[in-house]
């Protein structure tokens, strides 16, 4: 084993301790569904200190902030995420800027989420790359300065789900990872608690064929501020493998390995040649692989309980107790209020913008014995979760 290796091992033992704490008495209320317990009450991953440990169980991540109400990745949402009682925000998927600045923005194609487009003096730069794959048009992260991006404004991602969301298009610029880590500290001082952070490295294989790797940068401003420790309240998360374990390598932080849908292969394994896929990464054999340098999985809803042809839940995988057995938590992804993104049992009605027995879902998922879930909605996800361990 080389240094780094043992190293790696080390700082993966202390904080798998602190993250996995969550997993220990792990349960929900008895709902018929396999391998659950009724939960005893209120919980924490743990008692004091700044660690993970301290994170209510089931924890409610606010998904890009407090998305269903605000455009993602504002400070406007990840404040509104805060105010709804989000015990951790997502802040922000990160994405690189030409002068090598790193800004959050859910992809790196900016068309859909900012007014990019009704800028004339940017018209030339729209064009079409090859994203992880796919051929992408629009206008790329990557080809403006951090300067020319804070003159955009976000707007709302998916407006047909989200029409009331429209009302505050043009109010907030893009946000950079920079600004992110300094608002942390400003509100963890106004309210006079820890806020956690989230961040997402987002296309790392892609940005660094670039040569605007992502991990580095990402470490030396956790470094600057203080916040690359086992203990810091910054959560480190990717689709991607290898960028989990290079950041492994750089910092102390927790880390959590995302993971989509059973049948897809993470792009760093596409580009390598790595035949596997996300259904080898989530048996025993994978999970144990992820625990020897991540403390976290973040599997998409649909590895926990999967949903049938008419999109009705089936019943729950092993990969809630598989993933405990090892020592790793979950953090599955999103749980969202309107209708188009619920499983069928829960929908009622047919608009696209309406909302559902979400409640219900929640309380279905939590019963698997998840140790979080991100949301949309961290209100709901707050209610939620005081419903269930009322029992």
């Amino acid at each position: 084993m080389d240094r780094d290796q043992a190293n790696g091992q080390t700082r993966g033992t202390g904080r798998r301790a602190l993250l996995g704490a969550a997993v220990l008495g792990a349960g929900g209320t008895a709902l018929g569904l396999p391998g659950t317990a009724r939960a005893a009450g209120p919980r924490t991953a743990g008692h004091g200190g700044r660690g993970l440990k301290s994170l209510p169980v089931p924890t409610i991540i606010g998904h890009r902030g407090a998305s269903g109400y605000r455009p993602e990745h504002t400070f406007g949402s990840y404040e509104l995420a805060l105010d709804l009682g989000a015990d951790v925000v997502e802040a922000g998927d990160l994405v690189p800027t030409k002068d090598g600045h790193l800004v959050c923005r859910h992809e790196p194609e900016i068309g859909g989420t900012t007014d990019v487009a009704s800028h004339p003096e940017f018209a030339d730069r729209r064009t079409t790359k090859v994203l992880d794959g796919v051929p992408t048009t629009g206008w790329f992260t990557e080809d403006f300065t951090l300067a020319e991006l804070k003159t955009l404004r976000a707007v709302e991602r998916i407006p047909a789900n989200r029409p009331h969301n429209t009302l505050y298009n043009g109010r907030w610029e893009i946000p950079a990872f920079e600004d992110v880590l300094k608002w942390q500290d400003e509100q963890t001082r106004r309210r006079g608690r820890q806020v956690w952070i989230y961040p997402e490295t987002k296309h790392p294989t892609y940005f660094r064929k670039l040569g605007l790797p992502l991990e580095e940068r990402v470490a030396k401003l956790l470094r600057k501020y203080g916040k690359d420790g086992r203990n810091a309240p910054v959560i480190l998360q990717s689709f991607e493998p290898t960028s989990i374990q290079r950041l492994n390598r750089l910092v102390d932080n927790p880390l959590v390995v995302l993971l989509s849908s059973a049948d897809s292969r993470p792009y760093d394994f596409v580009a390598a040649g790595d035949p596997r896929t996300v259904a080898d990464l989530v048996t025993p054999r994978g999970l144990r692989e992820i625990a020897g340098y991540a403390q976290g999985i973040g599997p998409t809803l649909d590895l926990v309980i999967p949903r049938n042809a008419d999109g009705t839940l089936g019943r729950p995988t092993t990969l809630v107790p598989d993933a405990h057995k090892v020592g790793l938590v979950l953090h599955p992804y999103t749980m969202r209020n309107e209708n188009p993104f619920l499983p069928a049992e829960y929908r009622k009605g047919g608009a696209a913008d309406a909302y559902g027995d979400v409640f219900g879902a929640f309380r279905t998922y939590f019963a698997t014995g998840i140790d979080g879930v991100f949301t949309d909605n961290a209100d709901t996800g707050i209610l939620a979760r005081e419903d269930f361990l009322r029992g």
